[in-house]
């Protein structure tokens, strides 16, 4: 699961980088959600020890093993998170749930994103996400990624959120196939 974009490695979760990986995910909820979301929520001292211990379960605890979790990080440094696991909703169409994809704002447009998404979630594989609505930039991605707005929407956190969905597509004929 590693990559490799200019000076960006995007390779697996691990247990060891659970204080970086919960620093990550309250920085870029601070900078992407201030303004929409309360700043009660977004300053609260218990924010990051709460993402500690759930980073914590998600990397060590068995009854997670069902997710997929990766980092993106520039000379060793975690910069970028994401995670998907199985759909949150029962009875769904989709196979996967990209439940989180956060890159800090300084390392926007490299192309970490992009190989964060592919570590976690197959190209064959159909999935679900929700994003913040308004959110343009996120869509914008998402969209180039093949996900469309369904036009289910929901409130959470006092932040308006569209599901965006991906069908499954088949994998590229290999050279032998051709």
């Amino acid at each position: 699961m590693d990559a490799q974009t200019s000076n960006y490695q995007v390779r697996r979760a691990r247990a060891a980088d659970v204080d970086a990986i919960a620093y990550v995910h309250v920085e870029a909820w601070r900078e992407t959600y201030r303004g929409q979301m309360s700043d009660d929520v977004l300053d609260d001292p218990v924010l990051l020890p709460r993402r500690r211990r759930m980073w914590d379960a998600i990397l060590t605890d068995p009854a997670y093993a069902d997710r997929s979790a990766a980092v993106a990080e520039v000379h060793g440094q975690i910069v970028g998170i994401a995670l998907t696991g199985p759909p949150r909703a029962d009875g769904t169409a989709w196979e996967r749930q990209l439940y989180l994809l956060y890159l800090l704002r300084a390392h926007h447009g490299s192309g970490a994103a992009d190989d964060l998404v592919g570590a976690v979630l197959d190209r064959a594989t159909s999935a679900c996400l929700w994003v913040a609505d308004p959110n343009p930039r996120a869509q914008a991605f998402y969209a180039k990624t093949g996900f469309t707005p369904d036009g289910t929407t929901t409130v959470e956190d006092g932040v308006r959120e569209i599901r965006m969905t991906r069908p499954s597509r088949p994998a590229a004929p290999s050279q032998r196939d051709r």
